[in-house]
């Protein structure tokens, strides 16, 4: 037992010998003083998340919410489509039809019950009803569409005043700026996500033919055709897109702006079309390299490479070289500024456009022309765009039609004459002459021997196919 004793008290005091010789020699002084410092001390954000959460926290949300939720409604539609046949159909000649429903939402936009969605929320309807935040769901009628924008114009008959949401200005909306999107994703009643304007004149198609609201505000399947708006509560654009490998939100989603979708339904509600007025220009955003042909130094405008015949450009004296900066004293960057903000406008609107021409500033007002005076020459044919009315009225969606021809080959074996649709070229579907101008570029003067296959509409409007051999 005092074997036992000795041997714990040898330990206890060894571990005593060997702190006091480790706080003696060993260890560092803490030289750490704390400071009582009456002034406000001065703090560096360490990344710009800081500062966005800070900003978050002194905006206020809440008024900009209550102004639209109640506004934006829950859109259903049910579209009829070909089941597979049955032994029954075959006999009976019938063929099987079943009901499949899409749903998405839309924004009232005025008290009578007018009501802003997307197209392809809305396309080959069979039954259209729209419910609104307190649950009431009415029929809908279809107004108008425009495919081209995605928008459509809807209408509800209700006894009451309905809640609506007010247009803003989108071309003054700003980079950086908090917005809300509103809609009605996966079913539910209507949803508030914010975020802010990442980018604008945004296109998707590499066309520069589109002009989207960029933001990273979420948005989800079911959110197209509802609100985004600003912090005031106003309409500053219509989600119709995300960027998604999932088909789920991962950061980006895209709107039409306000002021394109607003001039869109009042057409269709005072001309039942969309009446498109066309600079009357071609060209492109202006790179380093043209910017370095032509000497000069910047590289932000929209260098115009032609200017159409009798359009309200070349009336009002613009040429080939010159470099669009603004329109109306909206700076133009790129192309896609030039389009967003032309879509905005109808023909024989006068537009106010300024241009560098030799280093020098100058303006012309401009009056847009309508879409007709665009053509391109094509194999010895004259060809143009169709216009929305004449599509809707044969039920066509796409091709470019014969304003002229001079190719009597393709006259004598095909009979492709004046008012023919070319719809495809070796096997390349033909929306636009934008689609000839690119096959140009590609075969050059050899067009006609590299065409292979030649898709198109006679004037009894029958779909014709040719493969050359």
């Amino acid at each position: 037992m005092k074997k036992i004793l000795t041997l714990v008290f040898v330990s206890v005091l060894g571990g005593i010998i060997t702190l006091g010789t480790y706080k003696l020699f060993l260890e560092k002084e803490d030289n750490t003083v704390i400071l009582q410092n009456k002034e406000n001390p001065t703090f560096l954000p360490t990344s710009n998340v800081t500062t966005l959460l800070n900003a978050a926290e002194n905006t206020d949300f809440t008024a900009a919410a209550e102004n639209t939720v109640h506004a934006v409604v829950h859109v259903k539609n049910v579209t009829l489509s070909s089941g597979q046949m049955t032994l029954q159909d075959l006999f009976s000649g019938r063929s099987s039809q079943r009901a499949q429903m899409g749903t998405g939402s839309g924004v009232i936009i005025n008290a009578d019950g007018y009501i802003i969605t997307n197209n392809h929320v809305i396309k080959n309807a069979h039954e259209l009803s729209v419910t609104l935040n307190n649950n009431k769901t009415y029929t809908a009628e279809i107004i108008g569409t425009d495919p081209k924008t995605d928008i459509a114009l809807l209408k509800i008959e209700s006894d009451e005043a309905l809640p609506y949401v007010t247009f803003g200005d989108s071309d003054t909306v700003q980079i950086g700026e908090w917005v809300l999107a509103v809609g009605n994703p996966f079913n539910l009643t209507s949803t508030v996500t914010a975020g802010i304007i990442s980018a604008k004149s945004r296109d998707l198609t590499g066309r520069s033919s589109q002009s989207f609201i960029q933001t990273d505000a979420a948005v989800n399947p079911g959110n197209s055709g509802g609100a985004l708006v600003n912090t005031n509560g106003e309409l500053i654009g219509i989600n119709t897109a995300i960027t998604s490998q999932t088909g789920s939100y991962i950061g980006y989603s895209f709107a039409v702006p306000s002021n394109i979708a607003r001039k869109v339904i009042e057409d269709i509600m005072e001309y039942g079309n969309v009446q498109n007025g066309v600079l009357g220009i071609r060209g492109g955003t202006l790179t380093s390299d043209v910017a370095e042909e032509i000497g000069v130094t910047y590289t932000e405008g929209v260098f115009v490479n032609e200017v159409t015949k009798n359009s309200g450009a070349e009336k009002a004296g613009i040429k080939s070289g010159d470099v669009i900066k603004k329109l109306d004293n909206i700076e133009i960057s790129k192309f896609e500024d030039l389009s967003g903000y032309i879509k905005a406008k109808r023909p024989n609107d006068i537009v106010n456009v300024e241009i560098f021409r030799d280093n020098k500033l100058k303006s012309f007002a401009v009056k847009l022309s309508k879409t007709d005076i665009f053509s391109v020459n094509f194999m010895k044919m004259e060809l143009q765009d169709l216009t929305e009315s004449f599509k809707e009225k044969y039920d066509i969606n796409y091709g470019v039609m014969v304003k002229k021809t001079e190719n009597k080959w393709l006259y004598s074996n095909l009979g492709i004459s004046e008012g023919y649709i070319i719809t495809g070229i070796n096997d390349i579907k033909v929306e636009s002459i934008e689609d000839i101008s690119k096959l140009k570029e590609q075969y050059g003067d050899d067009t006609l021997e590299n065409i292979k296959k030649l898709e198109y509409i006679n004037n009894r409007k029958e779909k014709k196919e040719v493969i050359f051999r």
